[in-house]
């Protein structure tokens, strides 16, 4: 390059490298911009309709759990954030889910208000909602008016593009919530008077990593006055503690919500047994099965609950095979672990074993059997009283009997159940159980003692789901298991006196299977 024309690039802009990156999106974009549009756009539209809904059915029931919460915590401003959109490539997102926190706090499911907050102020005890110590407040952008140019201009938040949204007064009549626009007043709604209790100052609990913006103002709030911030650590940790136990026993909406899901996961198998033919003839048969399950979830429910395992053969001895790349052949097994979210988010989970063919060959029935029988001594604890690894203990020591029979432990059977032996896991090394509601791994953050060691209660709901799982590559059994692996998952329900399956009509047995697949694929 030349002197001279150096020195002219320097005095004319480049537009195509001064143009902004994040403007740069719009480049495939010929938006109009004229006045006369923009006047245009903001007039003849029907006048919008003011009536206010009706009360959401689950609206009583989160108060409850609102005030659940405030109880642990007074004199604290909680802040308890949904999160924001997440990007999947480039300019699209992924179908916005609230954190479970805020939706089992709010009751808000479906695809509702990304960026929203909810904050629990402190004020004297029992003087708060509902008797509580605290008066909560739902903060989150508005649907713009159709005089704005956000209303047509805007991907992500403009009506024109992503459909009607709530304004303050519905969402409050909806949850019986007092709401406000969170550009003009959630800043102040945090940090107002924060900053370290020993000087007389507020203390937040912040409802950590699930939004940048959110942890951004509360650690600055914290840095500005003075907070201790390893000690704020353990504080939200103890919030998010708490939004996790909460969850642990279910309410009577929270019940049904599971029953929902539990009955549209049940039609998905249904579907699933029925487009078998279809996967053994396709190169990709898992993601058949994979696709038939799905359209059932988006049909009935919201979504998925977590991305569906379909594993033939070998596959089915991957705990959490999730690329449904391979083929289905005939004769072989085909493990599916798959749920369907509600519309108030809240998941089943349900695993079956089917024969691909329809019929299971000798070695397959036996272990299917043996995991069927170790289920069915895991049902036998499930109740009031008991402590929720026994139901574990009680699966694993009859696949570990079994295993004994079948001559498959190196040691004997008291040596393999020791603590210092257990050689059984090697054929499988998951839990039991776990809970289940909002999340497909529910009150994952309880505490041990709450959880693993807790004791049963009416209300709880979680999997019991044991499996054996011989890989083509394990010399330590005979040929004839390799290549077999086997789950068995129902969601189960505590009640007064025992446990309800709530996925009981969903055939389990072996025979039970067969049959059930041969009349959903005679049509």
């Amino acid at each position: 390059m030349t002197e001279e024309n150096n020195t002219s690039s320097n005095q004319t802009p480049n537009t195509a490298t001064d143009q902004p990156l994040e403007d740069r999106v719009n480049n495939r974009s010929q938006r109009p911009s004229s006045d006369a549009f923009k006047e245009f756009m903001a007039s003849q539209w029907a006048p919008a309709d003011t009536s206010l809904p009706p009360e959401d059915a689950v609206a009583p029931y989160a108060a409850k759990r609102r005030l659940g919460l405030s109880r642990r915590f007074a004199g604290e401003r909680l802040v308890v954030p949904a999160g924001p959109l997440k990007v999947r490539s480039n300019d699209t997102d992924y179908r916005f889910r609230p954190h479970s926190g805020f939706a089992h706090m709010t009751g808000l499911g479906l695809d509702h208000e990304p960026d929203a907050v909810l904050v629990f102020d402190p004020v004297e005890e029992g003087s708060g909602d509902d008797g509580g110590n605290h008066r909560a407040t739902l903060y989150f952008r508005p649907m713009a008016g159709r005089d704005t140019e956000e209303f047509y201009s805007s991907s992500r938040s403009g009506e024109f593009w992503i459909g009607k949204r709530p304004t303050l007064p519905e969402l409050q009549a909806r949850l019986g919530i007092p709401t406000a626009h969170m550009d003009e007043a959630l800043e102040d709604a945090i940090t107002e008077n924060a900053g370290n209790a020993a000087l007389g100052g507020l203390r937040i609990r912040l409802l950590r990593d699930v939004d940048l913006n959110c942890d951004a103002l509360v650690d600055t709030s914290r840095i500005n006055t003075g907070v201790d911030l390893e000690e704020s650590d353990k504080l939200d940790a103890e919030l998010a503690e708490a939004l996790s136990e909460l969850r642990l026993v279910k309410d009577a909406w929270e019940v049904e919500q599971m029953r929902a899901a539990v009955d549209a996961t049940m039609n998905g198998f249904h579907q699933v047994a029925a487009a078998l033919p279809r996967a053994v003839e396709h190169k990709r048969g898992e993601r058949v099965v994979e696709g038939a399950f799905f359209a059932r979830a988006r049909e009935e429910g919201n979504d998925l609950g977590y991305d569906t395992i379909a594993a033939s053969g070998n596959n089915a001895t991957v705990l959490h095979w999730m690329r449904n790349s391979g083929q289905v052949n005939s004769g072989d097994l085909i493990l599916v672990d798959a749920g369907v979210e509600a519309d108030s988010l809240y998941t089943a989970d349900i695993t079956r074993t089917m024969p691909v063919n329809g019929k299971y060959t000798e070695i397959q029935r036996k272990i299917y059997q043996a995991i069927v029988d170790a289920q069915d001594a895991a049902f036998a604890v499930a109740k009031p009283g008991t402590r929720f690894r026994d139901l574990h203990t009680a699966a694993i020591t009859v696949l570990a009997e079994r295993l004994d029979a079948w001559g498959l432990l190196p040691v004997s059977l008291e040596e393999a159940l020791s603590d210092a032996g257990q050689q059984h896991r090697r054929w499988m090394p998951h839990g039991t159980s776990h809970h289940l509601g909002l999340d497909v791994h529910d009150c994952a953050q309880a505490r041990r003692d709450m959880y693993l060691d807790g004791i049963l209660e009416p209300g709880m709901v979680f999997t019991i789901e044991p499996g054996l799982y011989f890989k083509d590559e394990d010399l330590a059994v005979p040929e004839e298991y390799r290549g077999i692996g086997v789950r068995l998952e129902d969601d189960v329900l505590v009640t007064e006196d025992g446990c309800v399956n709530l996925s009981a009509d969903l055939p389990r047995t072996p025979d039970q299977i067969e049959a059930w697949m041969a009349k959903v694929q005679a049509g």
